[in-house]
């Protein structure tokens, strides 16, 4: 009998006569049909700044965003109508970074942004435009795992922006990442 096998027939027996744990209740009532109302409320509580906007809005709201602004930091998934017009710059350098969202989850205000995309666009800028598409919001965690179809080598997940209390117990936004998150959820 090979290693493995001694320790996972320990651990069975270990296990024997005690009983199941249960599993909690869902914490949330059934979720509305649609998850945007949700998904904007729990990035505001995040600390995020939401926005519910056509691309042209999207655009408009980056052109703005951009104004007075040396360039700007895109992720690789950032289609060209929202590159347009606008300096690409390094994102150790870029005040402003631009990423597009794998998905989004309501019940958490979270938005998943891969490894793919960039990093570094996700985590230098001191500011961060994340942009997601209306069809890739889920209720649930669960539920946008389940429609991927497949996974990135990384997957980001970001509730708001960075913040940290480590030292003294004081909030201090923009540590490990930017301290400014406007998200564009586009219509």
């Amino acid at each position: 009998m090979d290693a493995r096998t001694r320790i996972l027939n320990r651990i069975r027996r270990a296990l024997e006569g005690r009983p199941k744990a249960l599993l909690p209740e869902h914490p949330h009532p059934p979720f509305p049909e649609d998850p945007i109302p949700l998904l904007l409320a729990r990035l505001a509580e995040n600390g995020a700044e939401p926005h519910l906007l056509s691309p042209e809005g999207a655009q408009a709201l980056l052109r703005k965003l951009a104004q007075g602004l040396p360039g700007v930091a895109f992720g690789q998934g950032v289609p060209t109508p929202f590159r347009e017009g606008l300096n690409p710059l390094p994102p150790e350098e870029a005040p402003l970074g631009v990423s597009w969202a794998l998905f989004a989850v309501a019940e958490t205000g979270t938005l998943a942004l891969s490894s793919a995309d960039g990093r570094r666009a996700q985590l230098l800028p001191p500011t961060h435009l994340v942009l997601v598409e209306r069809e890739r919001v889920y209720p649930t965690l669960l539920q946008a795992f389940q429609d991927l179809k497949e996974l990135p080598s990384a997957l980001g997940l970001h509730s708001g922006p960075s913040k940290s209390a480590d030292i003294g117990q004081v909030m201090v936004k923009g540590v490990h990442g930017p301290g400014r998150l406007i998200v564009a959820v586009l219509t």
